[in-house]
Formats: C-alpha cells, structure tokens, sequence
C-alpha cells in the first residue's frame, strides 16, 4: 500500500494543495494531478532534459525528483511563460528562429534557457551550450536553438 500526503507547493504563480502518492514523480504529478502536459515526459532516467522544469527559479529534471520534495517550493511549468495569451521573447524567439523542430524537447529547452536568461542578460554561445548540455535534441543541430536563445537576451535586454 502506497502512503500519500498533501503536498503543498506554488505552481505556476498558484498556491496548490494536492494529496499525493508519496512514491508520485514530479513529472506525473505535473502531466496527470495538475493537466500542465506542457512538461514532456522523454527517458525517464533523467538524461534528456525534456521534463526541465525550475524549482525555485532552477532547472530541475522532473522525472527524477519525487513530488514530495517539493513541498511548500515554486514550481514552474512551460505553462507559466505565457502571460494573458501572449508568448514569452523566449518562447517567441523560439518559434520565429526555427528552434524547435518535432518539439518534443522544447519545453524543457525553453525552461531551461529561462533559467538561464534571469541570470546572464547577454550570455555567449558557450555559456548558453552549458547551460543547455543537459538538454538533448534529436531533431536539430542546436544552431537555431541558441540563435533563439541569443534573440530573445537581445530583445530582453533592449
């Protein structure tokens, strides 16, 4: 018999008070308690960056972090970007410069550039590779996804 608990946390901007398998990861309860399916669910082994999510402004992978963990922290999804029906410049950046081909990855990309955008306003192409080397694209060379990155610190920046 599995334990569950309540988990308090904020996601997305909203306090949330969900009862949770205590084994529940939190890419699970992200996909199937909160219905923000923005977060892909890829290797399941914590590899390939897809399930990216931040944690307290950090990138986290989110199949390998158990839901429990995160109690009274700020989650946020792909889903937090978009503001009144309006892409973020991240999100943007990445649809006008060709970042995303299946998109399967770029929810986690984009989390993961965010992350990185909030602390480096104008971060070089090595600095933006870094911080995407956890982040695995099956599709693309990369290129287009740190053009995008590169586009929306300029459009934030200005």
């Amino acid at each position: 018999m599995t334990h569950k608990r309540v988990l308090s946390l904020t996601l997305n901007g909203k306090n949330r008070q969900d009862l949770v398998p205590d084994n529940m990861l939190l890419v699970e309860y992200l996909r199937e308690v909160t219905g923000n399916t923005g977060t892909k669910q890829g290797c399941d082994g914590g590899e390939c960056g897809a399930c990216t999510v931040l944690i307290d402004g950090e990138p986290h992978l989110s199949c390998i972090t158990l839901a429990a963990t995160v109690e009274g922290r700020k989650i946020e999804t792909i889903e937090s970007l978009a503001v009144n029906g309006r892409m973020s410049a991240l999100q943007r950046a990445f649809h006008e410069k060709l970042g995303t081909q299946c998109g399967y990855c770029t929810p986690g990309m984009i989390m993961a550039s965010e992350a990185l955008l909030r602390t480096e306003k104008k971060p070089s192409k090595d600095t933006i590779r870094t911080a995407l080397g956890g982040n695995i694209c099956r599709c693309t060379g990369y290129v287009k996804i740190i053009e995008a990155v590169e586009t929306a610190a300029e459009e934030v920046a200005s």
